[in-house]
């Protein structure tokens, strides 16, 4: 379970911890906003000092009814973040989280970056699977039901799991098709599905195993948490790392998460427990 980034090979077996970065104005976990320079580098750092492994760059704030911007405006706001964050960890995994083509080739070509997270596998934008079968970097394809500013008004499904596995087996043959490599599932928790859907995704999350690649779940500090047990992001903590420890029990590769050591320290608990049950 290897992937390919910077010229080297980063091994999954061991899950790892991927570090929110936003540098926007409005993603829905206030506190994950970063909009200086200053507020930038301090970020890229401690995502780095606390134990993440790859660092998650965002300019689109993907949460429900968020506000659109152009292209243009998303660029612009990954211009002074990669810049500043190539500056302070030169060495650093980065990972650009768009779902446009050309941002992403920018992303890449012009700034080093080595993944491309899109929320919505090329859903909203046909340039992308070509692209990064091109770019041949890492790319992580997430389940969407929607748009960002739709996705939430009225999610239905007839059977989540299988429409997700059925979504990913359609996509990952097109990914295949044009030679790409190093695809990762993100099943997508919160995005166009309700309460009751992310938790049935995540009672079946061992099922997408049989696809044989790395599997991403992003949950820090989602609606999933805090409508279920009240409050707002800033209370989700410990849910979050309440399903981060059920998430690593049933397979995931990769975390996405805004509190790194926590999710980290999650990742040394589980990894213990599997080694005694193994010895």
């Amino acid at each position: 379970m290897y992937i390919n980034v910077k010229g080297g090979l980063l091994d999954l077996a061991k899950p790892r911890v991927m570090g929110i970065l936003n540098v926007t104005p409005d993603s829905f976990y206030a506190a994950s906003r970063m909009e200086t320079e200053g507020e930038i580098a301090v970020r890229a750092r401690q995502i780095l000092d606390e134990g993440a492994d790859i660092i998650d760059i965002g300019a689109y704030s993907s949460r429900p009814n968020a506000g659109h911007i152009t292209p243009e405006e998303e660029m612009g706001r990954l211009r002074v973040g990669l810049e500043i964050v190539n500056r302070e960890c030169p060495d650093a995994i980065v990972s650009v989280d768009t779902f446009r083509a050309d941002v992403a080739q920018r992303c890449v070509e012009e700034y080093g970056v080595a993944m491309v997270n899109d929320i919505a596998a090329g859903e909203l934008d046909e340039r992308m699977f070509a692209t990064v079968a091109r770019l041949g970097v890492p790319y992580v394809m997430t389940h969407i039901q929607g748009t960002p500013q739709d996705m939430q008004r009225a999610p239905r499904y007839d059977n989540p799991t299988r429409e997700v596995f059925l979504y990913f087996a359609k996509k990952t043959s097109q990914l295949r098709e044009l030679g790409a490599k190093d695809l990762i599932l993100d099943p997508g928790f919160g995005f166009g599905k309700t309460l009751e859907h992310n938790y049935e995704l995540m009672a079946n999350l061992e099922e997408f195993a049989v696809f044989g690649l790395p599997l991403l779940v992003g949950v820090s500090r989602k609606s999933m948490i805090y409508h279920l047990l009240g409050g707002a992001p800033d209370d989700a903590l410990n849910g979050t790392t309440a399903l981060h420890a059920v998430a690593l029990m049933k397979g995931a590769n990769i975390l996405r998460a805004h509190d790194v050591r926590q999710a980290v320290e999650t990742v040394r608990v589980i990894e213990k427990l599997k080694e005694s049950h193994n010895p």
